[in-house]
């Protein structure tokens, strides 16, 4: 059943409202970045930086799935997608959940066909994995470190080998992975979190030249290594629950951040839609930073 506009949906259901075709003629540099016809999947597209992503690649002209472990929250996204001009559908699934990740896969090729693009954006720490005051090192149990590597690096893993065998089938398709500034440039108190994130780059190196080299050169890998922006799974770390100022943490990023300020998610967009389309055919095994100047800056 396909439904639009406000109408609530289920997750998996069509979400679809055509945008309006205009009648100029695009540039050749508007041609390099443009995604219509092209399908894209974004795991953990419900979450705060997710539903950006998920915007940028519709308003580029893509068709988008939004999965995420929600339900209801996948949909409200690919609800709002459909409500802005954009195609849409959610599919709801664990990425450490091999069986639920290919039943998601059948539920996009029946909707949208096969995938072009695949947004790998699950993961997230977890505060029990976070030195503090109250938590040393010592503490960390086992199955807390291994959910933050699973969810961050396995769940990665799963959702290439998953939907990145329509890009073999194909032929041509783009990865994008999603990093962090800790990834390469060990940070305090988050390293579970920094591990799997620096397992999720050189897995993304090396996918890149396996792909290239027994597939197609046509099919890419990226990351993207995101800096600091608030959302639910480090505001604890960040801002003061009762008053909401920066941590001492929190300002001592921003005081390292050449331009002065937290990432807003919308930052990504640009950097996300340029590694998705064809303006990067010759960019892969990279690892884009979006951090306002965080990694260049040495603190003195």
């Amino acid at each position: 059943m396909s439904l639009q506009g406000n109408e609530s949906k289920q997750a998996g259901e069509h979400v679809e409202q055509a945008g309006e075709q205009g009648e100029h003629k695009a540039s050749p540099l508007q041609t390099l970045f443009d995604l219509s016809g092209q399908v894209a999947l974004v795991t953990g597209g419900s979450g705060v930086l997710g539903r950006v992503l998920a915007q940028g690649l519709a308003a580029a002209g893509a068709r988008v799935a939004v999965l995420g472990r929600d339900a209801d929250r996948s949909v409200a996204v690919a609800t709002e997608l459909a409500t802005s001009g954009g195609q849409a559908i959610a599919v709801s699934a664990d990425v450490m959940d091999r069986t639920a990740l290919e039943r998601a896969h059948d539920e996009v090729r029946a909707a949208f066909g096969p995938i072009d693009i695949l947004v790998c954006g699950a993961g997230g720490n977890n505060p029990a994995a976070t030195t503090s005051e109250a938590r040393s090192f010592f503490d960390f149990d086992g199955a807390v470190l291994a959910q933050v590597m699973q969810s961050n690096w396995l769940g990665m893993v799963q959702s290439c080998q998953v939907f990145g065998r329509d890009m073999v089938a194909q032929g041509h398709g783009s990865i994008i992975t999603i990093a962090s500034a800790s990834a390469q440039r060990p940070l305090t108190r988050v390293g579970a979190y920094g591990a799997a994130k620096a397992a999720l780059v050189n897995f993304t190196q090396w996918l890149a030249v396996h792909m290239a080299q027994e597939y197609s050169p046509q099919i890419r890998v990226n990351a993207i290594a995101p800096g600091f922006f608030l959302t639910e799974q480090n505001r604890f770390l960040l801002t003061d629950a009762t008053t909401g100022n920066w941590t001492p943490r929190g300002s001592a990023i921003v005081a390292h951040t050449p331009q002065a300020r937290l990432g807003d998610p919308a930052d990504l967009i640009g950097t996300l839609v340029w590694l998705a389309s064809q303006a990067s055919a010759f960019v892969t095994g990279t690892v884009i930073p979006v951090d306002g100047g965080f990694a260049a800056y040495s603190g003195v």
